[in-house]
């Protein structure tokens, strides 16, 4: 059996007040392509299908003419869809009838029973080969809130290592009993895939694009309270591809489109999982390709008069407006520059190119030029790791790297559980 493995479209999605609506048809139409040509049985999307909790109709009937035509050209396709922390579970949920009618299975939210026990047997998907056999069993959890997740039994907080967080051990919990019920059902030879959208500890994040989750404290979840018998865990929210844990078989496949200019330099991409029984045997990047452009001129901030000569430079090929590249301009100032959105526009004038951002940036800060007090709002809305960006800047003058970001990440979390 052969997935794919997608998540974070964000259909409906603006940027800087540009219409995105035709990358996005460009992406849905190469994708449907990208499932013929790739022979694929199983389409996992790992949510944030829309952009926000209340699309539009324009961003519906991309959805909805993508799975037509998924199934048109797939006939055998399955898809299985799970809401993300962008997503309206309700109005993801609504068309259900029809969808499972032609082979999408939509889970929004966590369902519970009369009793109000939570009803598992609504996250557990069954994934049929082309012959009508069930190969393997999807847990399709969709992204958690703190009334989604059981509470734990008593004397169960002890053995636990998320106990002194409610919703990180009822997170794991839920997974737990998730797979449980999977593993009842399995008579040996079929996979287990989990499908989830939530942040992982060490998670690399986009700077400018993603929408943090902290609930009860806990931003980040451990790796941990995955069985290590899933075969594969297909994760949405991070807009970056990674592993998570650096295992091979726990992923975020990314956005499909950048979504922020710090994701200029990602190579966005889908991931084919081939499984082989209950087992994975490899699992395939894909990448998907920019059907516009997203440029930063200069590379690096610079001064005015650099940056505008840059911009004069700029040799680009003649394109229809909904195809023209979107440009971050990088200006480095010693102080404010009133006129400077018309001396950008004047360099530009007569470019096929669509000017989203101005990014001023003002040299480091002196003991002479101390950076402007923050209020008591902006001070509350924090992160431990927005105050250790800062300290960094402050302290070096350039942005923390990478490996410093996840240690840190990785003590907090620490902390945390020891708390």
């Amino acid at each position: 059996m052969r997935l794919l493995h997608t998540s974070d479209w964000h259909l409906g999605q603006t940027l800087h007040n540009f219409d995105r609506s035709h990358e996005h048809a460009c992406f849905l139409d190469w994708l449907v392509a990208t499932l013929v040509a790739e022979d694929i049985d199983v389409l996992l999307i790992a949510g944030d299908i829309f952009d926000n909790a209340n699309p539009s109709a324009a961003a519906h009937r991309q959805l909805y003419r993508f799975l037509q035509q998924a199934k048109a050209k797939v006939a055998h396709l399955q898809v299985v869809v799970i809401a993300g922390n962008h997503d309206s579970p309700g109005r993801l949920e609504a068309p259900t009838p029809l969808l499972e009618a032609h082979g999408t299975v939509v889970v929004g939210n966590v369902a519970r029973m009369p009793d109000g026990a939570i009803d598992l047997e609504r996250l557990l998907v069954p994934l049929r080969d082309r012959a009508g056999k069930i190969a393997a069993w999807c847990l399709a959890i969709p992204f958690l809130r703190p009334g989604d997740v059981p509470r734990a039994v008593a004397g169960e907080e002890e053995k636990d290592e998320g106990a002194l967080d409610p919703y990180l051990h009822g997170t794991a919990l839920l997974y737990r009993q998730a797979f449980a019920l999977a593993q009842s059902r399995c008579t040996g030879s079929e996979a287990i895939v989990a499908m989830g959208h939530c942040h992982m500890v060490d998670g690399q994040s986009s700077q400018d694009s993603e929408r943090r989750i902290v609930i009860g404290g806990t931003e980040a979840l451990p790796a941990t309270m995955f069985d290590p018998q899933v075969a594969y865990v297909a994760l949405g929210h991070l807009h970056l591809a990674q592993k998570v844990g650096g295992h091979e078989h726990r992923r975020y496949c990314g956005s499909p489109l950048p979504l922020s200019f710090s994701e200029v330099g990602y190579q966005h991409q889908v991931l084919r999982i081939d499984l082989d029984g209950p087992q994975v045997s490899t699992v395939t990047p894909i990448h998907v390709p920019r059907a516009v452009q997203l440029l930063r001129v200069p590379a690096q901030p610079a001064p005015l008069a650099d940056a505008l000569a840059a911009l004069e430079a700029l040799d680009l090929p003649d394109a229809p407006p909904h195809a023209q590249p979107f440009l971050e301009v990088r200006v480095l100032l010693d102080g404010p520059e009133p006129g400077l959105r018309a001396q950008v526009e004047a360099a530009l004038a007569g470019k096929p190119v669509r000017l989203a951002k101005i990014e001023p940036t003002r040299r480091h800060a002196t003991a002479e030029q101390p950076d402007q007090a923050l209020t008591l709002d902006q001070l509350a809305q924090l992160q431990p790791d927005d105050i250790f960006r800062r300290l960094w800047a402050q302290r070096y003058g350039d942005e923390a790297p990478p490996e410093q970001l996840a240690a840190f990440a990785e003590l907090t979390h620490a902390l945390g559980d020891g708390a």
